[in-house]
């Protein structure tokens, strides 16, 4: 029997991919990531407007943002170690318990968050502690996005890849959801009892969150592609795969997040910043008001850009997105200037909207910019790095750009080059056939993906 013949006996049948399954994987996806956006954005909003207090409080204002802003960051910062971990376990041992563990982990550091005492209580012990928490925090989101994509994108019909993959990306906004509205409804109940007590509650309330998705990841199937059994390589060594085979589609990869991550935090978490510091002075109410009807008008958006996505491609929907968020930025720095409430929430859901269409894409995108043998390790790899830079650089350089110029349109400026790096980054990537529904895996005609 020739080798041709052995191996399309080994794939499944091509009712493999259905609705159902997709379906099914997509909402395991969906949950899951919304859990574990949800455990990093409270951090996230923690470190904009509580942390300074509560663990910098003998720093001046803007050197306590810095302060926490870097807490924040180290987590960026192990996202590639936490992809290559996971991803190893994921492209060796399967998609489902790499997911597993992951979301253990986070949950686990996400309450411990919640219960650290603040820096009256214990002095530097407090920060020292919370990089910690921030460090299990990194290793777990490095590899849970990834797998994640995996288990949406490689489960999904051939004409459906983007659109089930935006099911993983559904969990981005729906985690900052969660976590804005409920430091919005905390924020009201006076300043005192919020620093004291009142911003541990979404920390310690995660452990329910968690629970819900531990039984949803358990229950989940493994994805075709890596059951497929005529992929001879597909257990071998993950890493020379990513590192050294991969290595130029790898940068692709790092540079594709530009906006997707580092764009999306100057949007979220550094506008919080500014919104609520000196420089502007507007009510946290405001602001995280604002983030929490994005947050829901983004979610509402996700699934019909990723279908967008499939008409399209996904590269000519990342475009539109990293264009349009560049633009609406300018004005809504203006709307925040001028204290107009009802433009600023306007203005910060037309820039989160725009930015969907960057998001939305993404799992499609870099899920088919690698063939399945070290899919796991490449994705989570360059996903991980383009965060650990773009994302985890991103507030903390904004915040040091203002400090250092007094001007907030340096900021802007740094908002255009991430924009040309995400545009430049997708425009190179390959974009593979490489599913188990093909004969082949070869890269498809730029026509296709430009």
């Amino acid at each position: 029997m020739s080798e041709a013949s052995s191996a399309n006996q080994t794939r499944p049948p091509e009712n493999t991919f259905t609705h159902k399954r997709a379906l099914r994987s997509g909402f395991a996806a969906a949950v899951g990531t919304t859990i574990e956006w949800y455990d990093f954005y409270i951090y996230a909003t923690a470190a904009a407007i509580v942390f300074p207090q509560v663990f910098f409080p003998d720093a001046d204002h803007a050197i306590g943002v810095v302060a926490s802003f870097a807490t924040y960051a180290v987590a960026f910062f192990f996202r590639p170690l936490g992809g290559i971990i996971f991803g190893h376990i994921g492209d060796k041992f399967g998609r489902k318990p790499a997911l597993t563990i992951t979301l253990i982990i986070m949950g686990v550091a996400t309450v411990a968050v919640g219960l650290v005492p603040g820096y009256a209580s214990i002095g530097i012990a407090a920060p020292i502690l919370l990089i910690v928490l921030r460090v299990l925090q990194g290793l777990a989101v490095g590899g849970e996005w990834g797998g994640a994509s995996l288990i949406a994108v490689e489960s999904a019909p051939p004409k459906f890849k983007t659109f089930y993959g935006g099911f993983t990306q559904l969990g981005n906004p729906l985690g900052a959801l969660l976590a804005t509205g409920a430091f919005w409804a905390l924020a009201s109940m006076g300043e005192d009892a919020f620093l004291s007590w009142g911003w541990r509650v979404p920390f310690l309330a995660s452990i329910v969150l968690i629970g819900v998705g531990f039984w949803v990841r358990f229950r989940v199937e493994e994805t075709p592609v890596f059951d497929d059994a005529s992929r001879p390589r597909f257990r071998s060594t993950p890493l020379k795969i990513a590192v050294v085979e991969n290595w130029p589609v790898l940068l692709m990869a790092v540079g594709t997040v530009a906006i997707a991550s580092g764009g999306y935090y100057i949007a979220t978490t550094y506008v919080q910043s500014y919104a609520t510091g000196p420089e502007v002075g507007l009510a946290a109410t405001v602001i995280l008001g604002a983030m929490t009807v994005a947050s829901f008008l983004e979610a509402i958006v996700t699934l019909p850009l990723a279908l967008l996505g499939d008409k399209l491609s996904p590269k000519i929907t990342m475009y539109i997105g990293v264009a349009s968020s560049f633009v609406v930025m300018i004005p809504l720095v203006m709307a925040l200037e001028a204290h107009s409430t009802l433009w600023i929430y306007i203005l910060v859901s037309a820039v989160r909207i725009a930015m969907s269409a960057t998001w939305a894409p993404l799992s499609a995108l870099m899920t088919h910019m690698f063939k399945p043998e070290g899919r796991y390790t490449s994705i989570s790899l360059g996903y991980g790095v383009g965060a650990a830079i773009f994302g985890g650089l991103s507030p903390l350089a904004a915040s040091s750009l203002y400090a250092a110029t007094g001007n907030i349109w340096s900021v802007i400026g740094l908002f255009g080059v991430l924009s040309v790096i995400a545009w430049v980054s997708t425009m190179l990537a390959p974009q593979y056939q490489d599913d188990i529904d093909e004969e082949t895996s070869a890269p498809v005609s730029s026509s296709a993906t430009a």
